[in-house]
């Protein structure tokens, strides 16, 4: 069987860099292929620090530079035909028993297994930005994808640090996207209708249901609060819940205006120029802090409130 230590991640993008950076710090040795010269740079000083500290990195823009490797991390642009395309070329230079992973935040995994010839070592693996933060990562097998496979990329996924998750079947979005964007509807109906404005909403989410997701899920805070009560309250609720199957005309407006959030200086709120780094900086480490308050609870012991 391929000895996985050896990684590639292709796609040096925001994600492939953090990728690569997770392995890094995993001790994995760990190559970032991408065809772009400028966006390979890129990757490769924002690795400067983790790299420094022993890391095993290298970057190459061509697979005739890649030494033997044992699994595959795609995480390209959400583009199928680009996806499909990688991936076939993945698997010319993969031995038998590589495994082939796709950073896919939501495209069919069934889809995109088409483009192998050997679909069976090949899964879904979501993992959330930053990559080498947070911890989950959603496994997502393909109607080929073996069990073997399955449990191959958990064991390594564990080995990085990871709480994988599998799904028992593909539906799109898979789950965490298919969670947050029911979230989001609710939340752009409710600035429509002028009940709230932005921040105060976001007030509402972090400091109450935002805080009690984090420490219990959503399912074992509905066990706390009591299915009864749960119940009754769905009874009368549900029917006054946004239902659209359109996107939000708020969100519509907002693109259409330009004011696509901190890439464009403007969303809901207001993003200076310049301080898209030190932002990043201050979320990692709230993130890193949250995430280290939380290391003491273990995922089948209720945490004492």
């Amino acid at each position: 069987m391929q000895d996985s230590s050896h990684v590639v991640v292709v796609g040096a993008g925001t994600m492939g860099s953090n990728l690569a950076r997770l392995m890094i710090t995993r001790g994995l040795p760990v190559t970032v292929l991408d065809i772009d010269p400028d966006r390979l740079a890129r990757c490769r000083k924002a690795l400067e620090t983790a790299a420094s500290h022993g890391g095993a990195v290298r970057f190459v823009s061509e697979w005739e530079q890649v030494d033997d490797f044992g699994a595959v991390v795609e995480s390209v642009t959400e583009n199928l035909d680009l996806k499909c395309r990688v991936l076939s070329e993945v698997e010319t230079h993969a031995r038998d028993g590589t495994l082939i992973m796709t950073n896919t935040s939501g495209l069919s995994i069934n889809v995109l297994a088409d483009s192998l010839v050997h679909p069976e070592r090949f899964v879904g693996a979501h993992f959330f930005n930053p990559a080498d933060v947070i911890p989950a990562v959603e496994v997502v097998p393909g109607r080929f994808t073996n069990a073997e496979t399955v449990e191959r990329v958990c064991q390594w996924l564990r080995r990085l640090g990871k709480r994988p998750a599998v799904l028992k079947q593909e539906v799109p979005g898979f789950v965490a996207n298919r969670i947050q964007h029911a979230l989001m509807r609710e939340c752009l109906a409710l600035l429509e209708q002028g009940v709230v404005d932005a921040e105060a909403l976001d007030d509402i989410v972090r400091y109450s249901i935002g805080i009690r997701l984090a420490l219990n899920g959503p399912l074992r805070q509905r066990d706390l609060n009591g299915l009864d009560t749960h119940l009754n309250i769905a009874r009368y609720l549900y029917p006054d819940l946004e239902n659209s199957t359109r996107p939000s005309p708020v969100l519509e407006s907002l693109v259409a205006e330009g004011r696509l959030g901190r890439k464009s200086g403007r969303g809901f709120y207001e993003w200076p120029q310049g301080d898209a780094e030190a932002y990043d900086r201050q979320e990692r480490e709230l993130l890193e802090r949250l995430l280290s308050l939380m290391a003491g609870t273990d995922s089948d012991v209720i945490p004492t409130i």
